[in-house]
């Protein structure tokens, strides 16, 4: 790029940066963006970028791959349900400590080390996240979460004071057992209690496709009231399944728009806030 191409670069991003000046983003970091060196440094140079020009970031996270790993160390056995992953108490005690310890610890040291300011926190912090154990058609998911409240004054007092909130997805109920919480579950709650302009879930694949396997058969928006369709259609099915109904939640309860975006694709984050291109699925209302 020689100077002229990057000046009109920052001309046509200016007022995508005034839409969002002051605003509260919600992000759910996940999937190879996490586990790619590259990509994380990406992802972690888009947040800081967007805080410095004004715009109020919250980061949610998992930590799949990390748990992954982790269990298989120990030689302990994982599987998942309609999406979700079965958690015994045990499988939580790692939970807990691989993503509201390492992965959190290493995305805050990381955003710091980037000029940014992020303090990490977890759903256990200041009763963020008041949880029960999921119940849903008989299924029984073990020490998985369902959020019934959020908490949002720690978040909101990390954003007013000038940092970047890292939300570990875990939680505690009042007997003090941890739970495991879906990351875009709790990203599309956190969202919504906040009222944020957007809501962004960075994932494995192009958006919402029609063929699974054919990225060139993404549906680049989606109406609220269409989703019960797509998914009789079994267009929306298995690990997607949570990440839609969050922002199917999110976008019911306030948050303008919700959108999945692939987190394989380098600066996914501003592509879609920066440009009037976007990327990715966009959910909206009618």
């Amino acid at each position: 790029m020689d100077n002229a191409q990057k000046a009109k670069v920052l001309v046509d991003a200016l007022p995508y940066i005034k839409k969002y000046y002051d605003k509260t983003i919600v992000i759910k970091y996940g999937g190879n963006a996490m586990t790619s060196e590259h990509l994380k440094e990406a992802v972690m140079r888009d947040v800081v970028l967007l805080q410095s020009v004004g715009v109020k970031v919250v980061l949610v996270h998992g930590g799949g791959p990390e748990i992954n790993e982790t269990l298989d160390k120990m030689n302990m056995r994982s599987a998942f349900v309609n999406g979700l992953r079965y958690t015994d108490k045990d499988t939580a005690e790692v939970v807990r400590m691989v993503l509201a310890g390492k992965v959190n610890k290493s995305l805050v040291s990381r955003i710091n080390s980037l000029d940014g300011s992020a303090i990490g926190l977890c759903g256990i912090d200041g009763n963020m996240l008041e949880v029960s154990k999921k119940t849903e058609d008989g299924v029984d998911y073990g020490y998985v979460g369902e959020i019934q409240k959020v908490n949002a004054k720690a978040i909101v007092n990390c954003l007013s004071d000038g940092y970047i909130p890292v939300i570990a997805t875990i939680a505690a109920d009042r007997e003090g057992n941890v739970y495991n919480i879906n990351a875009d579950t709790a990203a599309a709650h956190i969202a919504a209690e906040l009222k944020a302009e957007n809501l962004i879930m960075l994932t494995d694949i192009a958006g919402l496709l029609k063929n699974k396997d054919d990225p060139a058969t993404l549906i680049p928006k989606v109406y609220v009231s269409d989703v019960p369709y797509l998914k009789k259609q079994g267009i929306i099915s298995g690990g997607m399944i949570p990440k839609i109904d969050g922002c199917v939640e999110a976008v019911r309860r306030g948050v303008r728009q919700a959108t999945v975006i692939d987190g394989r694709i380098e600066h996914s984050i501003l592509i879609e806030m920066l440009s009037n291109e976007g990327i990715g699925t966009l959910f909206t209302q009618e």
